[in-house]
């Protein structure tokens, strides 16, 4: 039986234009002051990003709730930048697990806000369904390769048996979407984590933190982006 969905059975209404909002979830898909530079805040910078890739080899990041692109996208630009200039040369895999996966003119609508990233966005557009409705992978430049696994996201990451060094948990607010949040996903996520490798969320509700620790994580509170007072970042034991 197909299980996938897609942005129309996710009811998407837009404010201001461009930002996507989930009626189905009532949440918006990130930050209302600035997605791209939250992105930098929690995801990249909480999981030590570049510099944990700096000195090649391959890298790969696991992702809960494709959504937009914005994630990958603001990574993808960020990966490139040292690479114009002849560094180090290493590989990317970026992994997400999207149950509502976005039509391409959605995802061209809610990254139009970001000019920083029109490069990446055309990129991704260039190559994305027009209406997703399995799996999908795709590569970019011989050296970055994007999956989206379209479904449960605890189901088809179980099944999965790669590692992860770095993880973004960006499901959709843990009081709209518990599920996203469950015991049982994040043991899955450090499960499906390499000794030493990390996860980064701009989440911050009590069972969260608890579910992520009972899972094998190191957790610490940081500073959240834009006012919010707190967002969570962990480590996987390397022994």
């Amino acid at each position: 039986m197909d299980t996938t969905k897609t942005a129309e059975d996710a009811k998407l209404d837009w404010i201001d234009g461009d930002m996507p909002y989930s009626t189905l979830f009532g949440d918006h898909f990130y930050c209302r002051s600035d997605g791209r530079a939250e992105c930098g805040h929690v995801f990249v910078g909480a999981n030590g990003l570049p510099g944990r890739w700096a000195d090649g080899g391959a890298f790969a990041i696991g992702e809960l709730g494709f959504g937009t692109g914005l994630n990958f996208c603001e990574t993808l630009r960020i990966w490139r930048a040292p690479r114009a200039a002849g560094q180090a040369p290493g590989t990317l895999s970026f992994t997400s697990f999207e149950l509502y996966p976005m039509e391409r003119e959605a995802i061209a609508k809610a990254l139009s806000r970001w000019p920083e990233l029109t490069r990446e966005r055309g990129d991704l557009l260039a190559l994305w369904p027009e209406k997703p409705d399995s799996d999908v992978t795709l590569t970019f430049e011989p050296d970055v390769t994007l999956r989206v696994i379209v479904g449960d996201a605890l189901d088809r990451l179980s099944a999965r048996k790669n590692l992860f060094d770095a993880w973004y948990l960006d499901g959709f607010a843990p009081s709209r979407n518990p599920a996203m949040w469950s015991e049982e996903l994040m043991a899955a996520v450090c499960d499906h984590t390499s000794p030493g490798g990390t996860f980064a969320t701009y989440a911050a509700a009590g069972f969260v933190r608890r579910n992520l620790m009972a899972a094998g994580f190191a957790v610490e509170r940081r500073p959240g982006f834009a006012g919010k007072r707190e967002m969570l970042a962990g480590t996987k034991s390397a022994a």
